[in-house]
């Protein structure tokens, strides 16, 4: 009866705000005038409700909350279609939850309920299937006989029970979760699950249990891998961040809400969209010119400077995506703090990054330098004028002659690299 009032009251006007779960998406509910629409834990809903909210009206301003953002919401706010706002400061006092991945093993299942029994705290025991519960349940009651029923009110040790305790539930007494078969979870569903604890200012525990025999693919052992590292306070953004990456953006028009784009390639459909954006903004849209440099020196992160390969892949994709020289600084300042002072070979990387930047900005296609020569090769959509080029080559005593159409041929030192870098980059901004 009460809720058909609020249903009625909804189609009349005569409610101003409602709260409520997906039940508000229902096809007999309808709102006489909806002007904003607030979804919490966005993550929790699918692609038919989404479709849902969008008929609801075309012009109701959406509010979404998210710890963790699926892939084709993040990506949209990334690409500029969504606005996106990042709150990180944790409560005060809040410590980060310590994150162990481990195989599934008596004795650590055993230190790791008693430890905390000991200070006095609770347990939760997640195992995501109904069917075997019980087992579990017992399972784990021979391993702490003491465990009791009724776990809210603090009057027993351990709640064993399936991923439900996700939602929302907030008992400040429990401070250590294991989670059997993490590797079934989603990085969002453990980022959540690793949440219902520590909520108070002791130190919490996650067991992330995976079989101790037999291998886990290898997005499995990715999204363990992500969840392991990021354990520092209001890490959501930059785990939703690997999510995507391991994941990809899905379809933005389509039912997919994560999934790379096969037929072009997630980078080129990246820009695509970026550049679509941008264009019904009204913003400037300009042929996107990726520069080839070739230079005779060697510019690369070596491996005894960045031991690990997957930290050095995603050095280079961050070195490739720099766009202005204020970010060339940052990044040598980052890589002299994370891994000691740069050797050459990074030094010159960082210098070929800095040409690549300013060559993009003039839309030169090609720069090679070797001999005492440089060709600079322009792309047709260049903004270099006919007239700055002229000017360039008829100075006395420049050097720059033009060898064919849209390329130029200077002359520059043969010494060592700093004096021949210094050259190109005055070559470049007497052309800018």
């Amino acid at each position: 009866r009460e809720q058909k009032a609020v249903v009625e009251g909804l189609k009349t006007g005569a409610v101003d705000v409602v709260i409520g779960t997906h039940r508000l998406l229902s096809k007999d509910v309808a709102f006489r005038d909806l002007g904003l629409l607030v979804v919490d834990e966005e993550h929790r809903f699918g692609v038919t409700h989404k479709e849902r909210i969008k008929q609801l009206r075309t012009s109701v301003d959406v509010l979404t909350l998210t710890a963790t953002p699926i892939p084709r919401t993040l990506y949209m706010s990334l690409a500029g279609a969504r606005d996106l706002s990042v709150i990180e400061t944790p409560p005060l006092d809040r410590l980060p939850v310590e994150t162990v991945v481990a195989g599934f093993d008596r004795k650590v299942i055993k230190e790791a309920i008693d430890r905390e029994l000991q200070r006095g705290g609770q347990v939760f025991f997640v195992h995501n299937r109904i069917q075997s519960l019980p087992s579990m349940s017992s399972f784990v009651r021979q391993l702490c006989p003491q465990a009791m029923v009724k776990f809210v009110d603090g009057e027993a040790d351990v709640l064993v029970s399936t991923a439900i305790v996700e939602s929302g539930l907030d008992i400040p007494a429990s401070n250590t979760i294991i989670i059997n078969r993490a590797d079934r979870f989603g990085l969002a569903q453990l980022y959540q699950l690793r949440g219902r604890v520590g909520r108070e200012r002791q130190q919490a525990y996650a067991y992330l249990l995976v079989p101790a025999a037999g291998s886990l693919d290898e997005t499995a052992q990715r999204r363990l891998r992500v969840i392991e590292e990021m354990t520092e306070l209001g890490a959501g953004f930059q785990l939703a961040m690997r999510d995507l990456e391991i994941r990809g953006a899905g379809n933005l028009l389509g039912a997919e809400q994560h999934g790379h784009i096969a037929a072009v390639g997630f980078d080129l459909y990246t820009k695509l969209l970026a550049e679509a954006v941008r264009e019904l903004k009204g913003e400037p849209v300009s042929a996107s010119v990726d520069p080839v440099i070739t230079v005779g020196v060697e510019a690369l992160l070596p491996e005894e400077y960045v031991p690990e390969v997957n930290q050095r892949l995603a050095i280079y994709q961050r070195l490739a995506d720099v766009g202005d020289d204020d970010e060339v600084a940052q990044m040598r300042a980052e890589l002299a703090d994370r891994f000691g002072p740069s050797p050459p070979a990074v030094v010159a990387l960082l210098d070929v990054v800095g040409l690549r930047v300013l060559s993009r900005r003039l839309g030169v296609e090609r720069l090679e330098a070797g001999g005492g020569r440089a060709l600079v090769t322009f792309a047709p959509s260049t903004p270099v004028t006919p007239e700055r080029i002229l000017v360039v080559v008829g100075r006395r005593g420049s050097g720059v002659t033009m060898r064919k159409e849209f390329t130029l041929e200077a002359m520059i030192p043969t010494g060592p690299w700093d004096a021949v870098r210094d050259a190109l980059r005055a070559l470049l901004e007497s052309l800018a």
